[in-house]
């Protein structure tokens, strides 16, 4: 086996290893960056351009759509062409399109434009969990994603805190420009990357045969029914993301500064996250932890219901439980899901981040009805998604299906 462990960081002669883990831990805050960054301006964008709140959504709820669809062809594309060419047409995208987002002069154009950054966004995070694979195994990957994702965890602590500060000064454009200005600095990384993917580990085949990739690793039970079970905690949380702005100015009265604070203590919490996972659980019986943490989510979703509408404090602590315990399982899950099959790391990588954005999209949908009461709403997303995937983990750990790394015996069977 060729040692995967120093190889490719090896070869970033200019990067180099720390270079590289900051630039993997940039490309996984571009995804909370494009969202988190313009949602204390949601409210005045609405009046802004006349619209619903339903309709100004769409920014949000289509961004994670089209991101979707994006990460699903690049991913296998990048198993055919290499990381970097993937990456540099993403991130010319990407700028593109928030240059077009800064100007735009419609809601309707704003979500056209809001789309085609999505597509950008989907080059450049589809590899950023496959140059992990390219390049780590075994306990040093779960590391490196630990890190890479506490790293990458500040972008939703400090994007709406620089949105609302950008908004004290500008308005919601300055925080497309913001966004442009983000994407010319991950371009430049992109340029002085030098591909982990050899050249003989590349697919051969024609680009629809590496896109068929995807069905193959689909099929693979192993991989696709905790992928499901792990993507479920997506609903509620994307659904927080699309109606807290509406929840701490609408409902609780709070500024968007005060708003942007509340909302980046949350996110301090996926910065320790992983940190707490290697430090406490990453030797621990990994189906005790597992149901552990689902079980934490469901008592945040019964907290909301229960005290989380009484007061602002009262409704971030009851989130908080959940970001915490989604945060603690991340490096846990990745890795799981990562080991599941040999080879098509760009597939799998696109997989795990397509099911989570289709079901986020999904949950911002539902977090965005008329709600009679718009937190109980959204406990109970909370208490019930997490109550399915509790269900759901214990029923695949007593089923027959194998699983390397989590059941001992058979060990898992690879579809090539």
């Amino acid at each position: 086996m060729t040692n995967q462990l120093e190889t490719p960081p090896n070869s970033q002669k200019i990067l180099g290893k720390k270079g590289l883990i900051a630039f993997i831990a940039l490309m996984n805050m571009f995804i909370p960056l494009s969202t988190d960054m313009y949602l204390p301006a949601l409210p005045t964008m609405n009046t802004y351009f006349n619209s619903s709140t339903s309709v100004t959504n769409l920014t949000l709820s289509g961004f994670f759509l089209f991101y979707a669809v994006g990460i699903l062809f690049w991913g296998p594309l990048s198993d055919k062409f290499g990381r970097r060419s993937v990456l540099l047409i993403g991130s010319l995208i990407y700028m593109v399109a928030s240059v077009l987002s800064a100007m735009s002069t419609s809601i309707y154009f704003l979500i056209a434009t809001r789309i085609f950054q999505a597509i950008g966004a989907g080059g450049i995070t589809s590899v950023s969990m496959a140059i992990i694979k390219d390049c780590y195994e075994g306990k040093m990957r779960e590391s490196i994603l630990a890190i890479s994702q506490s790293i990458g965890g500040l972008a939703p602590m400090i994007a709406p805190v620089i949105g609302g500060f950008v908004l004290q000064f500008s308005t919601w454009r300055g925080i497309f420009w913001t966004l442009a200005a983000i994407s010319v600095i991950n371009l430049v990384f992109a340029i002085l990357f030098q591909d982990t993917l050899k050249e003989e580990e590349r697919f051969r085949g024609s680009i629809f045969g590496s896109i068929r990739r995807l069905f193959v690793v689909a099929k693979n039970k192993s991989f696709i029914l905790p992928a499901l079970i792990f993507s479920l905690s997506a609903l509620p949380f994307m659904g927080y993301l699309a109606v807290s702005s509406y929840i701490y100015q609408d409902f609780f009265g709070l500024s968007a500064q005060t708003y942007s604070y509340y909302f980046a203590a949350n996110a301090l919490l996926s910065i320790l996250g992983p940190f707490v996972y290697i430090k406490f659980f990453s030797n621990a019986n990994k189906n005790v932890f597992a149901s552990f943490v689902m079980i934490v989510s469901v008592i945040s979703g019964i907290l909301m219901i229960t005290i989380g509408g009484i007061l602002p404090i009262l409704f971030w602590a009851s989130f908080a439980l959940m970001s915490l315990a989604g945060s603690v399982m991340r490096p846990f899950s990745s890795n799981l899901l990562l080991d599941q099959q040999e080879g098509d790391a760009g597939s799998t990588s696109s997989l795990i981040n397509t099911l989570f954005t289709v079901l986020g999209s999904i949950g911002m949908s539902i977090a965005s009805i008329h709600w009679s009461n718009i937190v109980i709403g959204l406990g109970l997303m909370i208490a019930v998604f997490s109550a399915i995937s509790l269900f759901g983990w214990i029923a695949f750990m007593k089923s027959a299906i194998p699983c390397k790394g989590l059941k001992e015996s058979p060990q898992c069977n690879s579809e090539q």
